[in-house]
């Protein structure tokens, strides 16, 4: 019995701690606060749409990006973009990020 539930608690704390790994993926990427209206930003940040949740950028230059404020900037439209990186912790950390036309 200690068995069967040292194996259920191993699988359900894997299942918690999982990282999603992402690989030239397309996806939505704008501003959290401007464009995907998230609430709990408290400025402006690049953020992507993966599989219908929004999660903020990690791991690349700000200038990665452009200019934010600009009239084709991340704040002001929404654009496509492929990414790399792991979603973990609520947050995408990215490897690759490239705006597609």
């Amino acid at each position: 019995m200690k068995r069967v539930l040292l194996v259920f608690v191993l699988l359900f704390s894997v299942s918690i701690f999982a990282q999603k790994k992402i690989e030239n993926q397309t996806v939505d990427a704008a501003c959290g606060m401007c464009q995907f209206k998230v609430k709990t930003d408290k400025g402006c940040a690049m953020a992507v749409k993966i599989d219908g949740k929004v999660y903020n950028v990690e791991g690349l230059d700000k200038k990665t990006y452009g200019n934010a404020h600009a009239e084709d900037g991340y704040c002001k439209i929404m654009k496509k973009a492929i990414v790399s990186g792991e979603v973990k912790k609520g947050k995408f950390y990215a490897t690759s990020f490239k705006y597609v036309d």
